[in-house]
């Protein structure tokens, strides 16, 4: 069955930006000149999956704001005759058919997505977190949907990440799987996973980062995951429970397959991370980066915050 519907958790309190966050959900927080959440919407839109569903929380209800029409806005800039604001201003409108569904308490990444269980139905599915960016030149989400569908059951995104890092993240114990010539990407399979090891006890640094295919299974499963890590409900485990019965041959095992990421991926859950990920891809804009890039290179020159450069 192929997939058509994209799921974006966006309930989280975002503390990591407070103050900034208080009364303005961290997925608003502008990338440049676009909320974070635009692009990950915009990501899922340009494969095909035009319909969308944010899980969110009663405190975000500017995120669905975002994505409908402003007609105030726009009969004043079409008063003004400001075409390319006017475009940009419908664009996020015209993505994807958005819908919504309210993570009623914050009870982990797993339970986000069992709270899209209703609108999902039995069919995979995307689950794209907003807190990573992935670029546009490079295709992750497009390779991950074409490995589900040559192997069927779930894929997740990987990345290596550095030795001392893995206990940030879920990390998976892999074996390799024959790649074609159109693979872009390496291609693993997923023989356990553990949530955020010690360093010490980390089966390899592979990483998952915010990109999933779902199996529909995995709603069955997650209503009978445990709480874990962190007191809640968490996606890995979830995970790892249809790839050790995979590995086992378990009846009606669904196996879980990894795509190992090697392009451009802007994490913008963390403060310093953010702020380098406004720095890129500011600098990359054709409108921005003739006269930012040679600013930042002479701040840089001139010592930084150390020098004297105003």
């Amino acid at each position: 069955m192929p997939v058509t519907k994209a799921v974006i958790p966006a309930a989280g309190l975002g503390t990591r930006f407070l103050p900034a966050t208080k009364a303005v959900p961290k997925e608003m927080l502008p990338v440049v000149d676009r909320p974070a959440i635009e692009y990950v919407v915009e990501e899922a839109s340009r494969v095909g999956l035009r319909d969308v569903l944010l899980v969110t929380s009663r405190t975000k209800k500017a995120i669905e704001d975002h994505f409908d029409r402003e007609a105030d806005i726009e009969a004043a800039l079409e008063r003004k005759g400001d075409e390319t604001r006017l475009r940009r201003v419908r664009a996020s409108a015209e993505l994807a058919e958005v819908h919504s569904v309210r993570q009623p308490s914050p009870r982990g990444l797993g339970h986000a997505i069992l709270c899209a269980a209703a609108h999902v139905g039995d069919e995979p599915f995307a689950v794209l977190l907003g807190d990573d960016l992935i670029d546009e030149r490079d295709p992750l989400l497009a390779e991950m949907l074409a490995v589900q569908a040559r192997f069927g059951g779930s894929v997740i995104a990987l990345m290596e990440v550095p030795r001392e890092q893995v206990s940030m993240y879920g990390v998976a114990t892999v074996e390799s799987v024959p790649t074609g010539p159109d693979d872009r990407y390496g291609i693993v399979r997923i023989l356990d996973l553990v949530e955020k090891p010690p360093v010490a006890e980390a089966p390899s640094n592979l990483a998952i980062i915010g990109r999933y295919v779902l199996a529909p299974e995995i709603f069955e499963v997650l209503r009978r995951t445990e709480p874990g890590r962190g007191g809640e409900i968490q996606i890995t485990d979830a995970l790892r429970t249809l790839a050790l019965n995979a590995v086992a041959g378990g009846t009606d095992a669904q196996p879980v397959h990894g795509v190992v990421f090697t392009g451009r991926r802007y994490d913008t859950g963390d403060r310093i991370d953010y702020l380098k990920a406004v720095i890129r891809l500011a600098c990359e804009r054709a409108d921005l980066g003739p006269d930012l890039y040679p600013w930042l290179e002479e701040y840089v020159a001139a010592g930084g915050p150390k020098g004297n450069l105003s």
